[in-house]
């Protein structure tokens, strides 16, 4: 079952996370690595020239949120036994590398590991765009990072 769901204040909490590393973009642009993007950092289906509102992309924000939580949950051995911090942290990174990405992270092994100090320091290995060190991912990571361990050690 979706944490998000159950609970308002952490739905609120991911929710301006991941807004707020993604950025609120009404038109569709090109990202980093030449994805169509618009919103909060949504790709998929995005043609160059889309539009939405602000209420769109928030309504898209946070379904999308819980369709991501859906797939880092089925690859998590327990992941309701995560505290807030880490938990909300790993979303942040699945919605930004993918849930494919991340069930095959070593965040992702570290956290079944109950490892949880070395999953928040795993974060960092995921700092590229394009194979480049990206400077912005990194300040992410970093924030990331923090939130992770924040309650957790």
């Amino acid at each position: 079952m979706s944490r998000l769901k159950k609970s308002a204040g952490l739905a609120a909490v991911a929710i301006a996370i991941v807004g707020g590393f993604e950025g609120l973009r009404t038109v569709a642009y090109r990202d980093q690595v030449n994805i169509p993007t618009i919103c909060f950092g949504e790709t998929r289906g995005v043609q160059m020239g889309d539009r939405k509102t602000v209420a769109e992309c928030k309504a898209m924000l946070g379904n999308r949120l819980v369709e991501f939580e859906t797939g880092m949950r089925a690859c998590l051995r327990n992941p309701d036994a995560l505290p807030d911090g880490p938990y909300v942290a790993a979303l942040s990174l699945t919605y930004n590398i993918g849930t494919g990405a991340f069930c095959k992270s070593t965040v992702r092994r570290h956290l079944d590991a109950g490892k949880i100090r070395e999953a928040c320091d795993a974060f960092r290995l995921f700092n590229r765009a394009g194979g480049q060190v990206n400077k912005g991912l990194t300040t992410r990571r970093e924030a990331e990072r923090a939130l992770c361990l924040k309650g957790s050690v």
